[in-house]
């Protein structure tokens, strides 16, 4: 599905008068609103390749219908969220569930909607239909050398993929681990991974970099290979200048304060950049934003801050995708929401105060700097996030066009009732 221009303008006029107040009212009050309108302009978030679809839990899947059954109908979903809020420009590949037979011809599926490709993604977490060797105890710290050969091999493969398809960096995840005491050496394990990289960045193209994710558990229990930010930092010192450590919102033990990670991995240029999604408990894979806000926000300030010492390309200097997993909500839906509440975080730390901020943090005046982080994440920026949408061609309210248009239901019409995507 296709969305023409004329029905987005149709939707924009008559929305263009609440719009144009609003804006109006927060634009007479932010400091070089026009730079921050640019700002959010530029900025895209890519859609993994395997959030098109319903997910699930341990318990069970509870299948939607409209869903993409291929690599193609993937790829109009995202062009289809792209023409709705203009901020969903990128996907990322998962591979082996969506290898692109004909790279050319996803290439320019992909171009047709406006769609670059982003990090792409192995998969050593789980074992395929005819795979060899199993990753049951882990992949590049398995005992079993030929089990570690077939983990670096795939992904080498997925780096050629990528190559094809003019993506630029690679993500490894590994759920290699222990879940009981005495299962594993723990300094054979990292010292087995630790080759496995070295050969898998060895691979790499001269303008490529390497991601490496870390998670604090699950799907093993007692010890993760790479199971924080320290271990996950550990690797991509002693790798080189192309390896990044890769922030998964969800991958932290409750409470972890990740706006200080993410402020000292960017200043020892180690950050690659962000999965986002949100959580209660642990790796909930929630909507962004949904759960806490705030915290989103004031990661995005240490972003901001970060960039701008250094100078940075806020939309292409770090890498940012989607990971959620949308299990009992319409995932085109929930992707829109997540969009948003992205949007919404970098327009609050768009316009923080920095000289204040910084004047009241010399003066150790905590009331105040608390008073100027406050401020900016209770000013109600979505007019400002509509406006950058409205410029680029986007709609005002991306939410309430998806809806209006019916869009599911014209999908289970165009693809059936039962289909169900691909990679999940």
């Amino acid at each position: 599905m296709k969305l023409n221009e004329k029905i987005i303008n149709d939707f924009n006029k008559k929305n263009i008068d609440p719009h144009t107040r609003a804006y109006e009212f927060i634009a007479a009050g932010i400091k070089d609103v026009e730079g921050v309108i640019k700002k959010l302009t530029a900025f895209q978030i890519a859609i993994p390749s395997w959030a098109l679809g319903t997910g699930g839990t341990r318990f069970g899947r509870f299948n939607g219908v409209g869903e993409p059954g291929t690599l193609e109908q993937k790829i109009e979903d995202i062009g289809l969220l792209h023409s709705l809020n203009k901020s969903s420009g990128a996907i990322s590949l998962h591979i082996p569930w969506d290898i692109p037979e004909d790279a050319n011809a996803i290439k320019q599926l992909a171009t047709s909607y406006g769609l670059k490709f982003d990090a792409m993604n192995s998969n050593t977490f789980q074992d395929q239909q005819d795979q060899l060797n199993s990753y049951k105890f882990g992949s590049l710290q398995h005992v079993d050398k030929a089990v570690r050969r077939q983990a670096v091999d795939h992904n080498i493969e997925v780096i050629k993929h990528g190559e094809a398809l003019g993506s630029k960096s690679l993500t490894v995840w590994l759920a290699d681990g222990s879940s009981f005491p005495g299962q594993l050496n723990f300094r054979k394990a990292w010292q087995n991974t630790f080759e496995g990289l070295q050969e898998i960045y060895a691979a790499l193209p001269q303008d490529w970099k390497l991601f490496i994710e870390y998670k604090a558990f699950e799907p093993n229990f007692y010890s993760m290979t790479v199971g924080d930010w320290g271990q996950s930092y550990l690797y991509t010192t002693k790798l080189g200048p192309k390896a990044y450590t890769l922030v998964d919102l969800g991958h932290h033990l409750p409470n972890a304060n990740i706006e200080q990670i993410v402020s000292l991995l960017m200043m020892e240029n180690k950050l690659a950049g962000f999965h986002f999604n949100d959580s209660k408990y642990g790796d909930d894979d929630l909507t962004v934003g949904s759960i806490n806000p705030y915290q989103l926000f004031l990661i995005f300030n240490e972003l901001v801050e970060g960039m701008d010492l250094k100078n940075m390309n806020h939309a292409t200097d770090l890498a940012w995708m989607i990971d959620a997993s949308h299990n009992v909500k319409d995932p085109l839906e929930d992707l829109l929401q997540s969009i948003q509440a992205i949007m919404i975080a970098y327009a609050q730390a768009l316009i923080v105060d920095r000289n204040k901020l910084q004047e009241a943090q010399q003066a150790n005046d905590v009331t105040y700097a608390q008073e100027i982080l406050q401020e900016a994440y209770r000013t109600d920026v979505r007019p400002l996030v509509a406006e950058a949408s409205l410029r680029a061609g986007g709609a005002i309210q991306p939410l309430q066009l998806f809806r209006a248009l019916n869009v599911r239901e014209q999908l289970r019409k165009e693809r059936g009732q039962k289909i169900i995507a691909t990679g999940l």
